[in-house]
């Protein structure tokens, strides 16, 4: 379970400690603005403290936060419907608690998620930036300028992205059994969102209508960014100098061959063992591969 940390966060600030990580400022990527610095948790009528949410405009993201150190965003799996709470019920290990002892760890509901509590409007013209844009909020509005990233699934293809929007932010990141297009089954990502998330989303918001959901996921997963990881190109990879562990999975929408050719790819890329989900003996091995990993680019505490 989550313990959120605002006692120790309130001390730091007080106290001048930054942990390696600095104030971002309202021309920080253009992200800024009074939304940034809002409290980090609402309050109920009673007092009591709810769950924290970033907002800036009609775009809420439920977040949580745990430990201290170093910030590391974890981006859970799931697909569209990515919730914190896949961490504990549904990740191969759970993220939070194997590294929250090293890493102030920072996550959240994907927005619009059906089983979460994040929502925003659906950007149809620009899914995957979308997102992006919310990962980075969300970090701008914790005061994290710099910071690690570790994510399952979709969080592969949201690492890449990351990667190109930001690439002075992300000290390094793993991508675990990451997504990808996969030519036998070119169609999969569309396909299973539109019979799963899509109706799901639908019937929770009555302003979203199949025909947008149609047009969100052909953007997001047809016609020019059905190849490689969906969000950017195998040029990009070549050039990108983030330090990137790549965990391959083999199942259908976790292409091994698209997560080996991005390790090929990639100059400063690492891969850890092969399967490591196989088994509970091998899942301990492949996560003490990911904190060797990121220890051995942590950047030095302030």
């Amino acid at each position: 379970m989550i313990i959120l940390v605002y006692l120790s966060l309130y001390t730091s600030v007080l106290q001048g400690e930054t942990y390696g990580f600095e104030e971002t400022h309202p021309a920080d990527n253009g992200r800024g603005g009074s939304d940034r610095r809002r409290a980090f948790a609402q309050r109920t009528g009673k007092g009591e403290t709810a769950m924290p949410f970033y907002e800036k405009g009609n775009v809420r993201i439920h977040y949580e936060e745990a430990g201290s150190g170093f910030p590391l965003l974890l981006i859970p799996g799931g697909g569209l419907n990515s919730t914190i709470a896949w961490n504990a019920k549904g990740a191969p290990f759970n993220p939070v608690e194997e590294f929250r002892t090293e890493y102030r760890c920072i996550t959240a509901d994907l927005r619009n998620a059906y089983s979460g509590q994040s929502s925003g409007p659906l950007e149809v013209d620009r899914p995957w930036d979308a997102y992006a844009d919310d990962q980075l909020g969300v970090m701008d509005h914790m005061g994290i300028k710099r910071f690690m990233v570790l994510g399952f699934c979709i969080g592969g293809p949201f690492i890449w992205n990351l990667l190109k929007q930001a690439p002075d932010r992300i000290v390094a990141a793993v991508a675990s059994q990451p997504s990808g297009w996969r030519k036998e089954l070119p169609n999969l990502s569309y396909e299973s969102n539109m019979k799963g998330w899509g109706p799901e989303i639908t019937k929770r918001r009555p302003d979203i209508s199949m025909e947008m959901v149609d047009r969100f996921l052909t953007r997001m997963y047809r016609g020019a960014a059905a190849d490689f990881v969906y969000t950017v190109s195998r040029d990009f990879v070549r050039s990108c100098q983030a330090p990137v562990l790549v965990m391959p999975d083999d199942s259908p929408s976790h292409p091994y061959t698209i997560a080996m050719e991005s390790v090929m790819l990639a100059p400063k890329s690492e891969v850890s063992l092969f399967p490591w989900k196989d088994s509970k003996d091998k899942i301990p091995v492949a996560v003490r591969q990911v904190r060797s990993f990121l220890r051995a680019h942590r950047p030095a505490m302030a």
